[in-house]
């Protein structure tokens, strides 16, 4: 395929067959060096993930990078915020890695990272969090924290679909809301935006199904839907409802719900009792319920037993990944006061936002937050540094590069180039431990060692095994 302005390296192409990626010994991988402090950030860790790249695998696979455009370098280069040959570059290699863009000031594209994951259909946003030890955290218990984070990324608020207070599409929209849907809870309609949230069942069972897959590929102990169903009952009460649904049809052999093992348990250790003893065990409010609940309830029971007792029976649903949920606002919560809770969380796309920024405060903030966007039914996917630009600190060399160096480790392990990606993470676990750090950490540490940008990553490199 010709290119305008990217000059394409002697490499070959990341292919994709049967649901797994085929990754030559030299990729061509594009990347987006990124606005503000993303040139910084970025030269800091293409030297650290070639250098992984090159101890792992003594100098038999190597990375042929492929610089391509987005964000102001592209739009001061006359190509505008987001060229076309940019997305075609991302689609036809497959797996890049980018720094942090700005967002355009005034009309067109809202934002440059939604529109990157939009246009290529990359509808999970993933984020692990972990902690490293010596870095420091504004919480006791920073230790915890070890999750994965499933954020959908192409549905919800973040689709776009809205109109200005005041503007003819509002006013048509609420004048439809009111006449033909007879909706009454717009109480100043004159002044009144508009937004709409999709959320549909294909969407939520792509991101639900990847989640609940990662856990059994990676021996997670469970997958948790965090939803606000409760009050939005039709978009995340049905993310929820869907989430339980699939992992019981797709999944049966390898999961239990919640409620399913206070069942299973209770028909361990009373196997005589009849379905109303163990349903009061497991529903204390069933003494209270109406005749039709208190049956559903048993209902319920019955079909637990009957269904799941023969493999999921006897103690072995502790070993099967459990499936779970909780509201969003308890999750914000519960992650501060009882992290070791949480594995693998899955969740739409505004409350994964919260969450995922949430998590990284609590073991040293984004500046060592890795994020990718990958769609794992073509396995094109998008690795980035998950903070802003920073545009006060650009070319000073100062800035934590963790982020992006971590989101370079993880598109490793998603090539299956694990030694490497093992590599990194261990090496910037020594240096931190060295209190060798940027800023960030520096001036939050006893007897810090300061290192620039370009310093941490040398010291990275003189600490990989």
């Amino acid at each position: 395929m010709p290119y305008q302005h990217v000059t394409v390296p002697e490499g070959e192409t990341i292919r994709f067959r049967d649901g797994r990626l085929l990754v030559p010994h030299n990729p061509v991988i594009p990347f987006i060096e990124g606005d503000g402090t993303g040139p910084d950030i970025w030269r800091a860790a293409v030297r650290v993930l070639d250098a992984a790249v090159n101890k792992a695998y003594a100098g038999r696979r190597r990375i042929a990078w492929m610089e391509v455009y987005a964000g102001e370098k592209a739009f001061n280069m006359g190509l505008g915020w987001l060229p076309a040959e940019t997305l075609q570059a991302f689609d036809a290699f497959r797996v890049g890695i980018k720094g942090p863009l700005t967002t355009p000031v005034g009309g067109g594209i809202r934002s440059l990272n939604v529109a990157l994951r939009q246009e290529l259909d990359l509808f999970v946003c993933l984020r692990p969090v972990r902690y490293f030890e010596g870095v420091p955290s504004p919480v006791k218990k920073p230790r915890d924290v070890d999750i994965v984070l499933f954020r959908e990324n192409t549905e919800d608020i973040y689709a776009g679909i809205e109109w200005a207070a005041g503007s003819r599409e509002a006013k048509q929209v609420i004048d439809f809301l009111r006449q033909r849907m007879h909706v009454t809870k717009i109480p100043w309609p004159d002044s009144s935006g508009i937004g709409i949230k999709p959320v549909s069942r294909e969407g939520s069972e792509r991101l639900i199904r990847a989640a609940i897959q990662y856990a059994i590929d990676y021996k997670r102990r469970s997958v948790t839907l965090v939803h606000k169903g409760n009050i939005m009952k039709f978009t995340e009460g049905a993310f929820k409802q869907w989430g339980y649904e699939l992992a019981a049809r797709e999944f049966r052999e390898q999961v239990v719900t919640a409620r399913e093992s206070w069942i299973l348990a209770a028909g361990d250790e009373f196997p005589d009792s009849d379905h109303a003893r163990i349903s009061r065990m497991i529903d204390p409010g069933y003494d209270m319920m109406t005749a039709e609940q208190q049956k559903a309830v048993r209902d319920e029971v019955a079909a637990t037993l009957d269904t799941l007792m023969e493999t999921h029976g006897r103690g072995r649903w502790r070993d099967k990944i459990m499936i779970k949920d909780t509201i969003a606002d308890i999750a914000l919560q519960q992650v501060l006061t009882r992290a070791s809770e949480f594995d693998v969380i899955a969740t739409l796309n505004l409350n994964g936002d919260y969450l995922s920024d949430a998590l990284a405060a609590q073991v040293g903030g984004i500046g060592i937050a890795p994020g990718a966007n990958i769609n794992y039914q073509t396995g094109h996917a998008i690795f980035e540094a998950t903070h802003g630009t920073a545009p006060k600190y650009a070319n000073l060399d100062k800035v934590n590069p963790g982020s992006m160096i971590l989101s370079g480790a993880l598109m490793l392990e998603h090539l299956g180039w694990k030694e490497a990606a093992g590599m990194i993470v261990q090496a910037l676990e020594k240096t931190i431990s060295q209190n060798r750090v940027t800023y960030d950490f520096a001036r939050l540490m006893d007897g810090a060692i300061l290192l620039k940008c370009s310093e941490f990553a040398t010291a990275m490199i003189e600490n990989m095994n």
